[in-house]
């Protein structure tokens, strides 16, 4: 018997006055279609475009089902990518990331990988400080997803995840449905159907930088959660299992307030163990779409993000881990905290 699984968000991107094949001119973001024509595991990989009446373009890959970048003007009128990547599959491929990815089977961490179902304990890999993170070793932001349907202003990829792959349980198909509204809305729809019990929690990872250049950090950026509870974290990054208030704390955003206002107390443990933010956060929306859950806002651009979800938590992450090494669109390294998702 299959079991059918439901998410959804979306992405208002504010102040922001063809078919299943891959575009193939240069994107306005600048991107060059031919660096992501490939191969892999015997499937094609692509660029696709979305598009609305307002000049407004986000670019993807399906290796990964990844946002490569999100075009929008700022309160002057000049467009800007607000979204960090790579601007080749070469560089995709053969960095061990999960730039605008969509994460399955499971974002986030499991503890230990140990995966507890029916009294049976299943071993994931542990590929992070011990635990399973974003789906293993070679989670969905490093398979190829197929390309089911394509507009100009939505794009449908879906993904078939094997029994015991990553040593997960269960046959699942999974789709991601990406659709650019006439507000500026990015909507993601998620869906997952499974013949045997399992987990899944799927994401998109995108990291923002609403300046639109990523040499600046995101420290600078106006942050509003919508939480009075979050979830807090060991040494090693996990949640512990207790949900604790944020009023008084340097992760309280339930008010407006620069990232890097209070981001280097570290004498608070939770800011020291994840070298800044990289927490979930207990919604007060508590699944209602018409409720904000969180937004960042650049003043020096005039670009804003709001996200809208149904589901009960969402982690904010600093880009703490960044450290120049990876190497993004026009050459430009990315370091610490210059991307926030």
């Amino acid at each position: 018997m299959k079991k059918h699984m439901y998410f959804y968000a979306f992405l208002v991107l504010l102040f922001a006055a063809c078919g299943s094949k891959p575009k193939t001119q240069i994107t306005k973001s600048g991107l060059n279609p031919e660096k992501f024509d490939s191969i892999i595991d015997g499937k094609q990989t692509g660029l696709y475009t979305i598009t609305n009446s307002k000049g407004v373009e986000v670019c993807f890959t399906n290796f990964g089902g990844r946002i490569l970048s999100i075009l929008v003007p700022d309160k002057n009128g000049e467009m800007k990518d607000v979204v960090l990547n790579y601007d080749n599959l070469t560089s995709l491929t053969s960095e061990s990331s999960d730039y605008g990815a969509s994460i399955g089977r499971y974002a986030n961490r499991i503890k230990g990988g140990l995966l507890p179902i029916d009294g049976d304990t299943i071993q994931l890999p542990q590929n992070n400080f011990g635990h399973c993170l974003h789906g293993g070793v070679k989670g969905w932001q490093y398979q190829v997803y197929d390309v089911i349907h394509q507009t100009n202003n939505s794009l449908t990829l879906s993904y078939k995840s094997v029994d015991g792959e990553e040593n997960f349980p269960g046959n699942v198909e999974a789709f991601v449905t990406f659709t650019l509204d006439e507000e500026n809305a990015l909507h993601i729809d998620y869906e997952a159907t499974t013949d045997k019990k399992t987990v899944i929690n799927m994401t998109n990872h995108s990291y923002f930088n609403l300046t639109g250049d990523p040499l600046k950090p995101i420290t600078d950026h106006y942050l509003y959660v919508n939480a009075d509870y979050y979830t807090p974290i060991d040494e090693t990054v996990i949640t512990t299992g207790e949900i604790l208030p944020l009023k008084d704390t340097p992760l309280d955003f339930s008010t407006d307030k620069k990232i890097g206002t209070r981001i280097d107390e570290y004498d608070f443990d939770q800011l020291k163990f994840a070298d800044g933010v990289d927490h979930n956060f207990v919604l007060n929306a508590k699944g209602d779409l018409t409720k904000i859950a969180a937004r960042i806002y650049s003043e020096e651009t005039g670009i804003g993000v709001e996200v809208y979800t149904n589901e009960p938590g969402i982690q904010v992450y600093t880009g703490n881990f960044m450290d120049g090494s990876a190497i993004g669109k026009k050459g430009i390294p990315y370091h610490k905290r210059t991307g926030v998702c």
